[in-house]
């Protein structure tokens, strides 16, 4: 047995045992002997401290580091240079869980910042304290909007959702036994007649769920959306880009009951797709049912201020069955680093850097306009992100941004979503225009 391992070989065999096989091989057995691996793992002979640096020096040389016009969901955006630092002090970076209020005030004071910041930016009243990401979070509040719902077991879901975020409402949902119906798009945009006309037709809805700005980048206009869910008792629950909330109509201000997204777009880097945070909110009445953390700021017996888990009826202190959710854990240090970026940039800095966004993407839209090969596949209202067709090869003309160090957005159906972000410079913007014009 190799000494760090945790169990001896009377507690293999006790375990084994226990589930019914002789042997580990037995208990593997269902594993197809194809994809077994047999040989011995291509591990390097051990190194210093300066060898093990050189060697991942040496490695990340290797990455292909491109200017990035893509999005669809994660966004290139500036991080201030002081998060890394502050994001390691000891005041925030305590224990794992802040269940001892007495040694965690550190934790639960950011918490409950992260919790007002989300608020704030969305409109709502009330805010968890952070779920893993964007996409189960919206699965989470597609479950809260059942559980609420009582005997309905329906969600609607807009077709302009992003793909990624439908597969895993739809794993949770199969899961939960929860019903789902796609609302149909027209133009690009939700259709609120096709949403009328299904509400109509059933009396089990529980939720309407919708995206804002859309998968295609499309501002749409949920007027009447929350009416028409309200009126069946189903609740409007909207996954919005928080950093675009700094200038567009808050999920409060459309009517939604239930806010959600990820908070990548916060400052967070990109780092290969995580790890990031996703933020619940909701309405006051619905607080009871919102899964993970609330923090609840009080005052303790000397009257000082004082941070605590307040309504802590919730999955860690319960029967797994009667739980709001099984998410008993979350991004807190992503809340910490969000919570981090919202202070330094302030209003008026998360204001300029989607102005700047949007500023950026209208122009290059603009530029590839003038070249007579690009049109947009929606004549929408667009935020920082746009839906265009190519005339001409698109995996060539998506090859030749690649070989310039050019992310040139994401390849959809023989189209490109571009983004742009408020670190996209004029000079790399005509730099991808004349790239396009060849």
């Amino acid at each position: 047995m190799y000494k760090y391992f945790p169990h001896t070989a009377s507690d293999l065999q006790e375990m084994l045992a226990r589930v019914g096989v002789d042997s580990l091989d037995a208990l593997y057995a269902e594993v197809p002997e194809a994809i077994r691996f047999r040989g011995e793992y291509e591990l390097p002979a051990e190194m210093s401290e300066l060898e093990v640096r050189q060697l991942f020096e040496k490695l990340g040389a290797q990455n292909c580091v491109l200017t990035c016009f893509a999005g669809a969901g994660v966004y290139d955006h500036y991080t201030p240079s002081a998060i890394p630092d502050l994001l390691s002090r000891s005041e925030f970076l305590t224990s794992y869980t802040p269940y001892q209020a007495e040694i965690s005030q550190g934790t639960l004071h950011y918490i409950f910042e992260f919790q007002s910041m989300m608020t704030e930016l969305t409109g709502m009243e009330i805010s968890n304290a952070s779920m893993y990401d964007g996409t189960t979070a919206c699965a989470e509040a597609v479950m809260m909007a059942v559980a609420a719902g009582k005997k309905q077991n329906k969600v609607l879901v807009s077709e302009t959702i992003d793909p990624k975020t439908l597969a895993v409402v739809r794993t949770y949902a199969h899961f939960h036994g929860v019903e789902l119906e796609m609302i149909p798009q027209k133009d690009g945009v939700t259709d609120l007649s096709a949403l009328q006309s299904q509400l109509s037709a059933s009396e089990d809805v529980a939720g309407v769920l919708v995206q804002q700005p859309n998968y295609y980048g499309i501002v749409e206009d949920y007027t009447g959306f929350a009416e028409a869910a309200h009126e069946k008792k189903a609740l409007f629950i909207m996954n919005s880009i928080i950093a675009d909330l700094a200038v567009l109509k808050t999920p409060g201000e459309w009517g939604a009951d239930i806010a959600v997204g990820d908070g990548q777009s916060l400052g967070i880097p990109m780092q290969f797709g995580g790890p990031y945070v996703g933020y619940m909110c909701c309405t006051e009445k619905l607080i009871r049912k919102i899964p993970g953390r609330i923090v609840g700021k009080t005052l303790d017996n000397r009257g000082q201020r004082a941070f605590v888990l307040t309504l802590q009826a919730r999955e860690q202190h319960i029967r797994r069955q009667k739980a709001t959710s099984n998410i008993c854990s979350n991004q807190s240090l992503m809340a910490l680093f969000v919570t981090m970026y919202c202070s330094l940039m302030g209003k008026q800095g998360l204001r300029e850097a989607a102005e700047l966004s949007y500023a950026g993407a209208h122009y290059l839209w603009d530029e590839l306009k003038k070249t007579g090969r690009f049109h947009l596949v929606y004549d929408q209202p667009f935020f920082n992100e746009f839906y265009v067709k190519y005339d001409g090869d698109t995996d060539a003309l998506y090859q030749r941004f690649i070989d310039a160090g050019i992310l040139g957005g994401v390849k959809l159906d023989n189209g490109l979503l571009f983004a742009v972000t408020e670190k996209r410079t004029k000079e790399e913007i005509e730099n991808l225009v004349q790239i396009a014009s060849i």
